[in-house]
């Protein structure tokens, strides 16, 4: 997964003209500081924003890209006419909302103001409000309610936030333990206000997930060879990890089970982890059984289960 060409571009001319060691340096910055569990560097000078945009957005994008496409799937025919992407950043979940909802009307709010400048550049048509989360809980209600990667900053409780969403609310975090337990929250916390589950779980019942596993998934992005020369990698691609929940305002139908890891392949076996209403549980494909064999060759991580 890619983002659309014209953004790659813009961003890799944005790269060029800060200058490529600066860029790489800026990125190598940022990346001790997320490890280091500072959270967010502060997007403050071109170099910065330029790595943030390099390494960053598409990963983003493609998280985005993954959860939307699921949500939208399992919303089936309700309109989504309105996006409101809080803490947005860049706009990667308002570019990856687009894609799903070309005609859909978009809002983005976010407290850097150098980013939201360099998402205009992408989102010429959407509004942009500078400020934090409390700022949100004074606009008006959008269809889609977005948070990427900003749930855990937000200093505006999550059921106010959901007071916004007409049709339903998104949330992602990153695939790690802190991620996953912010997710938890949100899904115990609205589902609680009434919200109906849409993704990824199978139904509303207690989370069987226990320590030390943490419910996470995978998008796989392309890195372009910019990429891959500011954060010195020799793959063409990663994969983002990521934990996720949608939920809406009207009871949908979720997917009856979702593989929660990668399918592990033995000698005639397949072995699949999967969340069902009942709990975890794994399904074990025989080479014998060649239907369900044929359909387990081609499980995904993420997906509803065979």
């Amino acid at each position: 997964m890619q983002l659309p060409p014209d953004v790659r571009e813009a961003i890799e001319r944005r790269a060029t003209e800060a200058g490529l060691a600066a860029v790489k340096r800026a990125a190598s910055e940022m990346s001790d500081a997320y490890r280091a569990g500072s959270g967010p560097p502060r997007i403050s000078t071109a170099e910065r924003a330029a790595a943030y945009l390099v390494t960053r957005m598409p990963a983003t994008y493609a998280a985005a890209r993954a959860v939307l496409r699921e949500t939208h799937r399992l919303l089936g025919g309700r309109e989504i006419a309105s996006v409101l992407d809080i803490g947005a950043g860049s706009g990667a979940a308002s570019l990856a909302a687009i894609e799903e909802y070309p005609e859909a009307a978009v809002t983005l709010l976010d407290r850097d103001q150098a980013l939201l400048a360099t998402a205009r550049e992408w989102l010429p048509r959407a509004r942009m409000f500078m400020d934090d989360a409390t700022r949100a809980l004074t606009l008006e209600p959008h269809d889609l309610v977005f948070l990427a990667y900003s749930a855990g900053e937000m200093a505006a409780p999550i059921e106010r936030l959901w007071r916004l969403a007409r049709v339903a609310m998104v949330v992602i975090e990153p695939g790690t333990p802190r991620g996953f337990a912010v997710i938890r929250a949100v899904r115990a916390d609205l589902l609680a206000a009434g919200a109906q589950m849409i993704a990824p779980c199978p139904g509303a019942c207690a989370c069987p997930m226990a320590d030390p596993d943490w419910c996470h998934f995978a998008a796989r992005v392309e890195r372009s060879s910019l990429h891959r020369r500011i954060k010195g990698a020799d793959l063409g691609y990663e994969d983002e990890k990521y934990s996720y929940v949608a939920l809406a305002r009207e009871a949908v139908e979720p997917a009856p089970e979702r593989i929660v890891g990668r399918p592990r392949h033995h000698p005639g076996l397949i072995e699949i982890d999967t969340c069902t209403p009942q709990g975890l549980t794994t399904v074990r494909a025989s080479k014998r059984d060649r239907d369900r064999f044929r359909a387990a060759r081609h499980a995904e991580w993420g997906a509803p289960g065979i």
